[in-house]
C-alpha cells in the first residue's frame, strides 16, 4: 500500500447510518457521492494516480458488492471517462 487517503472515505456519520445494510445501499451511494462532490480534494490524488496506472482500493467489509470502495470506484471511473471525452 502506497497511500491511505482516509479523507476519501465516507464520514463516520454516514458509515454508521449505512451499517452495511443492503436496504440502505441506494441512499448510501447517493449520500457518499454528495460527500465526494463536496470534497474533491480528497479523491483527486486517486484520480491522478489512476491516470498513470492501476489503483487498488482496499476495504474491510465482508460484502463485496455493498461497500464504499465499490461506490468510490464507480465515482472515479465516471470522472476518468468524462476527462477522456473532453
Amino acid at each position: 500500500m502506497d497511500a491511505w487517503l482516509k479523507e476519501a472515505a465516507p464520514s463516520d456519520k454516514l458509515r454508521r447510518w449505512f451499517g452495511h445494510d443492503p436496504a440502505r445501499w441506494k441512499g448510501f451511494q447517493r449520500r457518499y457521492r454528495a460527500e465526494l462532490d463536496a470534497h474533491a480534494e480528497t479523491w483527486q490524488p486517486l484520480l491522478e494516480a489512476a491516470r498513470n496506472g492501476d489503483v487498488t482500493l482496499l476495504y474491510s467489509a465482508h460484502d463485496t458488492e455493498h461497500n464504499n470502495a465499490a461506490v468510490l470506484r464507480a465515482y472515479l471511473l465516471e470522472r476518468l471517462d468524462l476527462r477522456k471525452s473532453t
